[in-house]
């Protein structure tokens, strides 16, 4: 199945959409191809969390070419698809992005990506929305909810084919028309913020994103690039 230049191909059952795009990326060539998957057994997120994959959500993988010195793009485009798909369903919807690749609906988050190198020139974009369910647990990083909690009924089949096109379309934008919309759609700018990584915490002023999507902080010692990590907002954890 074909949907705006992608072959779509759907799986019952899979340890994860991106181990099975991985394992694809060594046999294919030049081929775009989204792995949706009605279940997986091993989802993961960023900086090896746990996703957990629940009934009736969305998990797919985006397998393509993209070079590596643009990675940034492929971020901004297709976070800000999420975006927008949420708004073709309700124009008045609550929607925001939140560094690095998160989206927000009504404060809380209902998808993210986790991006990971394939074979060659292949890049994959692991993507999870909350479709009918949120997972609800004391280890959660930050509140999550869904499309169903905050009154849009669509189902994970129907949010693919409204997605796709509009990826295609984002991927084919300039990296500066990216960045400006990213940030029109952001949470936070100019407030403050605490960027924890692995090692430490930062605590500085959201200045918003560069061309590459790498967060611009001010701090007492000036802007810094932040390339990893995780936000907080003032007033929470």
């Amino acid at each position: 199945m074909q949907i705006a230049g992608f072959e779509v191909i759907r799986l019952t059952e899979t340890t994860s959409t991106n181990d099975e795009a991985l394992q694809l990326s060594r046999d294919k060539s030049g081929q775009s191809l989204v792995i949706k998957a009605q279940r997986q057994i091993k989802g993961r997120g960023r900086r090896g969390r746990v996703w957990q994959s629940l009934d009736g959500n969305l998990f797919f993988s985006v397998l393509l070419e993209f070079p590596l010195k643009d990675l940034g793009t492929l971020v901004m485009a297709a976070a800000l698809g999420l975006l927008q798909t949420i708004k073709q369903y309700k124009p008045t919807a609550d929607v925001r992005l939140k560094w690095p690749n998160d989206v927000l609906l009504n404060g809380a988050k209902v998808s993210g990506m986790l991006l990971e190198k394939g074979d060659g020139e292949y890049m994959i974009v692991g993507i999870g929305v909350n479709i009918m369910q949120s997972p609800q647990n004391d280890e959660m990083l930050y509140p999550a909810t869904s499309l169903k909690a905050a009154g849009i009924n669509t189902t994970a089949d129907d949010f693919l084919q409204k997605y796709l096109p509009i990826l295609a379309e984002n991927i084919r934008r300039k990296a500066t028309d990216l960045q400006q919309e990213w940030m029109k759609n952001a949470k936070g700018t100019g407030e403050r913020i605490l960027v924890r990584q692995n090692d430490k915490e930062i605590c500085g002023t959201f200045c918003g994103i560069d061309e590459n999507a790498d967060l611009l902080l001010q701090t007492a010692n000036g802007i810094q690039k932040i390339l990893a990590g995780d936000v907080f907002y003032e007033g929470e954890k």
